[in-house]
């Protein structure tokens, strides 16, 4: 496994809630967290007492029956940790749906659902869908999360109970598949390395257990990952995020994808702009009660871990896998070329108040300040021809 190197603790980053200033969990809450806490730490154990933060991550997110995204507390919305854009307003899934829709005319095909979250996105997708009458034959749902899968299946039985026969939960991917392949806010939520590039060599940063767990890093050993972070060329000192799983994800869905299209939805930035020199710490980031914070290690099981999206790696996977890149844009600029104003136009309701939050809630999905410049949507195809309906106008491919 190579030398592990003494652990090296990391001072609380200048904007860290001070004293962990966060909500306090419930009894039941926390002694969950110990429970995972404790697999965690006897897997330190096991190795050697050092696994790498990648590792850590996969567990505190996906350990089974105790991970964040496999356990049975509210995630999303007002009651969990964060809210996705298909919360923040309904006309996301709809624009969205228009786009698929298009995928769907092309491709004769249907409908693959990554992580559905509250299922909020799919049931929203669809009804626009049927307004236009481009429903799929299939809407497939791939997702990890038992507790996700029940909720998302009381959402739509409730929004779209004459559809239920359309809707079909899968665990794994289908081995053809033609048509479009979603996915929001999920590749963030993919383990990633930390990679330290220090004067003295490449670091992995992994984590060690001193009463508790602790930052620890060590020599970073010929393999993909080193290769990787040696083509970045970051100067020292500089600690960010390699995730060799996107790419890995992107292969697997291309391989499984025989005419049709990926339309990924996430926030990130192209390859240069993520390396910055100026983003010396990273994007890693905790999302608990509706606060972000840095504490990768607070509360593990209780709080989401994410990291910005390198969109660069992703288009090379896809086109390394035999896929065209099809166009790459801010969501503001997507959602406009797929025509969120005009369906806020058509949209009539006596309630003022109603018609206020739908147009504040599309101001969060547009605004440079809000989602509409961080987060990113990417297109990969086969088989597809011309230019899509959410890329017509302000595609940004030249910054991968």
């Amino acid at each position: 496994m190579g030398i592990v190197a003494q652990p090296l603790r990391i001072p609380a980053l200048p904007h860290s809630p001070p004293g962990h200033d966060l909500p306090v969990p419930t009894d039941d809450a926390r002694r969950h967290s110990d429970r995972l806490s404790e697999t965690i730490r006897d897997e330190i154990a096991a190795a050697g007492g050092w696994i790498g933060f990648a590792r850590f991550m996969e567990l505190a997110l996906y350990a089974p029956g105790l991970g964040y995204y496999v356990a049975g507390a509210t995630k999303l919305g007002g009651d969990g940790d964060f809210v996705t854009a298909p919360e923040i307003s309904p006309l996301f899934g709809r624009t969205l749906a228009r786009q698929i829709a298009e995928l769907i005319q092309r491709t004769g095909g249907e409908v693959l659902e990554l992580g559905a979250g509250s299922g909020t996105m799919a049931a929203d997708v669809l009804g626009e869908l049927q307004s236009m009458e481009r429903l799929p034959r299939r809407y497939l749902i791939l997702e990890t999360s038992p507790q996700l899968a029940q909720r998302q299946q009381r959402m739509l039985r409730q929004r779209h109970p004459a559809l239920m026969d359309r809707i079909e939960w899968i665990r794994a991917l289908p081995a053809d598949f033609d048509g479009v392949i979603v996915a929001n806010e999920v590749l963030d939520a993919l383990p990633v390395h930390l990679v330290a590039w220090r004067k003295n060599g490449l670091f992995e940063r992994g984590v060690s257990w001193q009463d508790g767990f602790v930052w620890s890093e060590r020599p970073l050993e010929p393999g993909t990952l080193r290769s990787a972070a040696e083509a970045i060329g970051a100067e020292a000192d500089y600690v960010s995020e390699i995730a060799l799983l996107t790419p890995a994800l992107v292969r697997s869905l291309s391989a499984a994808l025989r005419k049709g299209a990926l339309l990924l939805v996430d926030y990130g930035f192209g390859r240069r702009e993520y390396y910055h020199p100026q983003r010396s710490l990273g994007t890693l980031m905790c999302h608990y009660r509706h606060r972000a914070h840095v504490d990768a290690f607070f509360l593990p099981g209780l709080q989401d871990l994410t990291a910005h999206v390198d969109f660069t790696a992703i288009a090379e996977a896809g086109i390394d896998s035999g896929l065209d890149l099809l166009g790459y844009t801010t969501q503001a600029q997507f959602l406009v070329n797929s025509g969120i104003t005009a369906l806020l136009e058509e949209h009539s309701t006596d309630a003022a108040t109603s018609r206020f939050a739908l147009t504040a809630g599309v101001q969060k999905l547009l605004s440079p300040a809000e989602m509409g410049e961080l987060f990113k949507v990417i297109a990969l195809g086969r088989g597809i021809d011309g230019p899509l309906l959410g890329f017509t106008s302000g595609d940004k491919s030249r910054l991968l």
